[in-house]
């Protein structure tokens, strides 16, 4: 049987959940495990009723106004790690680990970084650093790990509409890159790119000037693989129902779904 995992940052859980809520009957509730990234609310003002009507049980690592992770799951949870293990970078609330039989799945949401040379360029830094120690501290390559999210890191000139236009532009620099390529050596193998190494797909569009309906946009939100998933994996695509919309008004972001066969 296969499991579908998606990735989606909603940009505002509170501001985006009618649309989700929609979305999901459209899925006909065919997603196992929905992983959230800026849900910007604290635990206690998540809809976990709402989402419990649709079959969902919610593990919630959130901040109000800011940040925010939740995993949403139709499989028993047996294990959850919340943050990095480090305070200082924990006080944002990014990264939430859960158990599901033997599957590790890993839910992040990595800093923007805004401008070089800014103070939260060299903490977005300072925090791919720190994330490469908690995945040495808790994990091995050897297991089976699902790591998805918003990375806030184009890894290549093929996931950015304008190279050229885009390049040393955040997501673009190459310091960035790099810290997210030691991610992926670690031991991860980028769904997407392996089952579609020449495809151009975007996940983020700005808001600004329609920039969704001529895909000028960038591929920033992936579904990471150790090796013993990679057997299973299907399929990766990105699903436009929730961004090519009006109303409700859409997250800047789409979701993005791995499929797997047989994993659990």
């Amino acid at each position: 049987m296969d499991l579908k995992i998606c990735s989606f940052n909603v940009n505002s859980i509170r501001a985006r959940k009618d649309l989700v809520i929609r979305w999901l009957s459209e899925k006909e509730k065919d997603i196992d495990l929905l992983c959230f990234q800026e849900i910007k609310a604290e635990e206690n003002n998540f809809p976990h009723e709402d989402f419990e009507k649709l079959g969902y049980k919610s593990v919630v690592y959130g901040q109000k106004g800011y940040n925010g992770v939740a995993v949403l799951s139709r499989k028993d949870i047996s294990g959850v790690i919340k943050g990095i293990g480090y305070s200082y970078f924990d006080q944002q609330k990014r990264v939430l680990s859960v158990k599901v039989g033997d599957l590790w799945v890993i839910n992040v949401y990595a800093p923007h970084g805004d401008l070089r040379g800014e103070e939260k360029y060299y903490y977005k830094l300072d925090w791919y650093r720190a994330f490469l120690e908690f995945l040495n501290k808790n994990f091995s390559p050897d297991q089976k790990i699902v790591m998805v999210g918003d990375f806030n890191v184009a890894v290549e000139d093929i996931d950015v509409w304008d190279p050229d236009l885009l390049k040393n532009s955040i997501g673009t620099m190459p310091e960035e890159r790099e810290l997210f390529k030691k991610v992926l050596n670690w031991g991860f193998y980028d769904c997407f790119r392996y089952l579609y190494p020449d495809k151009k797909q975007f996940t983020w569009w700005d808001y600004i000037g329609g920039a969704v309906w001529r895909d000028e946009g960038m591929r920033i939100d992936y579904i990471l693989a150790t090796k013993p998933v990679i057997p299973h994996l299907k399929d990766v695509y990105v699903d436009m129902w929730t961004r090519r919309r009006r109303t409700p008004k859409p997250s800047d972001h789409a979701p993005v779904i791995g499929v797997f066969g047989d994993l659990l």
